[in-house]
């Protein structure tokens, strides 16, 4: 429950956008159905406006469509969707690498090295949540470095589209342990000074959807062909 009292405007909005985006994350609130604006305002003791701020910020993010006299859809992550992240994110994460090249020491690598052990052993205890957020740290060992904060927020918001529509609660331990492998090649390619490899590598390998598209279609759309999952049918 969002407590509104003694909260600024902003800071309340910001509540809320949490709250939302939380609930999305554990399909409380489910792709393809309408919120009530009414309801959620009774729930959470706000007046609509702190909620139409956070719906805003949430539609810019691509979590939620706001239909004119319709209302407030949670929108479906369709495959085309996820193509168009992946193509995004691994040119981003491509151009980041290069960028700090010359900031990447040894001890970057290492803690890469470390934080990629440790999502083989979370693979191995089928804990996914350690698992996931281990992996985004693992790609902001050389992101946090960046200074180009409009490159870190679109990738930020672009996995947690990906990640957040809702989470599903199982994974696919074949696609993780891929990761972690293409992980280390990645950290092999930037330890040998091969920078420019490494970036493609990124984003030819590790974000490539047709490279990836096997364990895509297994993860997010189980038991349906691409047609239904290019147009976020169930």
């Amino acid at each position: 429950m969002v407590q509104p009292s003694t909260l600024t405007h902003t800071s309340l909005r910001e509540q809320v956008y949490e709250y939302l985006r939380r609930a999305i994350n554990r399909g409380e609130l489910r792709p393809g159905a309408f919120l009530d604006q009414n309801r959620l305002s009774a729930e959470l003791g706000i007046s609509r406006q702190p909620l139409r701020d956070a719906l805003i910020q949430l539609e810019t993010e691509g979590l939620v469509t706001v239909l004119p006299r319709r209302g407030v859809l949670v929108t479906r992550l369709t495959l085309d969707d996820i193509r168009h992240l992946y193509e995004v994110i691994g040119a981003l994460e491509g151009a980041a690498v290069v960028s700090v090249s010359a900031q990447l020491d040894a001890d970057h690598l290492d803690s890469m090295r470390a934080l990629n052990a440790d999502m083989v052993l979370a693979i191995d205890d089928g804990d996914f949540d350690t698992y996931y957020d281990l992996n985004l740290a693992f790609h902001n060992v050389f992101l946090d470095l960046s200074d180009n904060e409009a490159l870190v927020r679109t990738v930020e918001v672009a996995k947690q589209r990906l990640y957040d529509f809702p989470r599903p609660k199982d994974f696919v331990p074949d696609w993780e342990l891929a990761s972690t492998g293409e992980h280390a090649e990645f950290v092999d390619l930037l330890e040998q000074g091969q920078t420019q490899a490494g970036a493609d590598y990124l984003r030819d390998v590790h974000w490539s959807f047709e490279v990836q598209r096997p364990f895509i279609m297994q993860y997010y759309f189980p038991g349906r062909h691409d047609d239904a999952a290019r147009e976020g049918r169930a």
